[in-house]
């Protein structure tokens, strides 16, 4: 049994002090959007829930077709993208796994130059209105269609893998794209789910690149709409004067409710996909980051 001196009871005491601030300050925000969308007043009580609250400000978002379109947008992006995003890195990363690969040091170095050079924006812009996917989906996708850094940590997961695993399934007959289908991809799910996650939240948060190459209001994503809601306080968004306050049911909904509640709609669904895959998290990082 170890025992703790007066010295490690300090220490630990002060660690936790310093992580309930830490937690603090990440769930403070959280609980005062939930107040103020339910009706809150601006400063907070200790309660997230104040009294009188009504989903009054929900349903001016749920009924905004702006929401409706962002959302319908959002969702086709993340689905198409990283599907193919992980389709692609699946592949890239096999390949450059296997030592046998031609000229694999070349190619990765390729890529891993990429991660600190690039053409810069205006270029990505006159590529993207030259090939013909300027204000379609495709112009969120296909740019960002493979991250190195993913790459990477998925290659160097694909390398703890035993070869005897191949070298049993090539005696059966069993081609490459066999063996990465029926071998690799099932024995892989930490780095699978890890890869996924990243790739869903940052397709998810992403609103940048539709700002730039998309123009049609129809086809904006979510987080462009909130965006423009929240810093730019569009009253078109949302239909509501910034100047007035608007009695629902006998409960006042003002624009500060409205963006609250906005933001946590957009926010809630992405939260709701961590706790399936935040097990597979840590464990497919660390084995992803060991071997080079």
């Amino acid at each position: 049994m170890i025992r703790r001196t007066a010295a490690d009871t300090a220490f630990l005491v002060c660690l936790y002090i310093f992580m309930a601030i830490v937690c603090l300050t990440m769930v403070y925000p959280f609980m005062y959007l939930i107040s103020s969308s339910l009706g809150g007043s601006a400063i907070m009580s200790l309660s997230p829930i104040p009294k009188n609250a009504t989903l009054s400000a929900y349903n001016k978002v749920i009924q905004n077709p702006y929401i409706y379109s962002g959302f319908r947008n959002t969702i086709f992006r993340v689905i198409l993208g990283t599907s193919l995003t992980m389709a692609v890195t699946i592949m890239t990363a096999y390949a450059l796994s296997k030592k046998y690969f031609p000229n694999r040091s070349m190619w990765t170095g390729l890529l891993v130059f990429t991660m600190f050079f690039s053409g810069g924006l205006i270029p990505n812009y006159l590529l993207v209105r030259s090939v013909g996917i300027y204000n379609t989906v495709w112009a969120m996708v296909l740019p960002p269609l493979i991250s190195t850094y993913n790459m990477i940590i998925m290659r160097n997961f694909f390398m703890t893998i035993p070869l005897e695993l191949e070298e049993s399934a090539r005696i059966d007959g069993a081609n490459e794209f066999m063996i990465l289908v029926r071998i690799i991809i099932p024995v892989s799910g930490p780095i699978l789910a890890t890869v996924a996650l990243w790739t869903i939240v940052g397709h998810w948060n992403a609103w940048f690149d539709c700002m730039i190459y998309i123009t049609d209001g129809s086809k904006q994503v979510l987080q462009l709409i909130l965006r423009r809601i929240v810093l730019e306080g569009s009253t078109q968004m949302m239909d509501i004067m910034t100047s007035n306050i608007i009695e629902d049911a006998g409960m006042a909904v003002t624009p500060d409710s409205v963006k609250a509640a906005t933001i946590m709609v957009a926010t809630i669904p992405i939260l709701l996909v961590y706790p399936f895959l935040q097990k597979y998290f840590v464990k497919g990082v660390l084995i992803g980051s060991l071997k080079g």
